[in-house]
């Protein structure tokens, strides 16, 4: 909720229902994860965002460290001993496609990668639909291991920038759809993925990523000075 550019973005209204609702409604259709958790903090002003997700009754609710994630993310772990990979995915995607997810779990058991991404090296796929899958050690080896205050805030990067050390596998489209934005971090990410949820959801409530490709307008303008890359 303290996001600095679009604060409490996570329960901006999509359609009616606040956009991380929007988005667990999207990850429950895939078919390889087995448990949803959503990881925020301890802070007052997450308050809200718990107990909307706990009125859900469709995902636990774990609170930790607001600047640490890494640290939160492997505190989530104690509560779940028979758990042997975790799947991250960021809240403000509410576009993300089951499928993919489902993808890349699946590439990351079949080649027993450590960490499996679809944005490892260069990204093809839109921003937003990011997925992550790694292995519990690896987590575990990153929260030990970790200095960088970069690599406890965005959880990952210890691990990815380390090919020596743990083995990496990525998911890549032949055609790349990189230029496409799809996440939320700014007022105009927000209007165009209401604009996506008014155009299809009514119609199709499960709509994919073709359908939204097959839109007029597919994307959310880039702001200044990011990367479409």
């Amino acid at each position: 909720m303290t996001s600095t550019r679009l604060p409490g973005k996570v329960m901006a209204p999509v359609l009616g229902a606040p956009m991380i609702g929007r988005q667990i409604e999207r990850i429950r259709r895939a078919q390889r994860i087995d448990k949803l958790v959503m990881a925020t903090s301890t802070d007052p002003s997450d308050d809200e965002l718990a107990a909307y997700v706990q009125s859900l009754g469709v995902a636990d609710v774990f609170r930790g460290s607001l600047d640490d994630v890494l640290d939160r993310f492997c505190k989530v772990l104690q509560g779940y001993w028979d758990v042997s990979c975790v799947v991250r995915l960021t809240a403000d995607c509410p576009l993300t496609d089951p499928e993919l997810i489902d993808k890349t779990i699946t590439h990351h058991l079949e080649t027993d990668a450590d960490y499996t991404s679809n944005t490892l090296r260069t990204r093809t796929y839109p921003h937003g639909l990011d997925v992550e899958v790694m292995k519990v050690e690896a987590l575990e080896d990153a929260a030990q291991r970790a200095k960088d205050p970069y690599e406890w805030e965005h959880v990952t990067p210890y691990i990815y920038r380390r090919p020596a050390d743990f083995r990496l596998a990525g998911v890549a489209r032949h055609d790349s759809l990189a230029h496409l934005r799809w996440t939320v971090d700014v007022p105009e990410d927000l209007a165009f993925v209401r604009e996506v949820y008014k155009q299809l959801y009514p119609t199709k409530p499960a709509f994919t990523t073709q359908d939204i490709l097959r839109l007029p307008v597919n994307s959310a303008p880039i702001p200044a000075g990011s990367e479409a890359g």
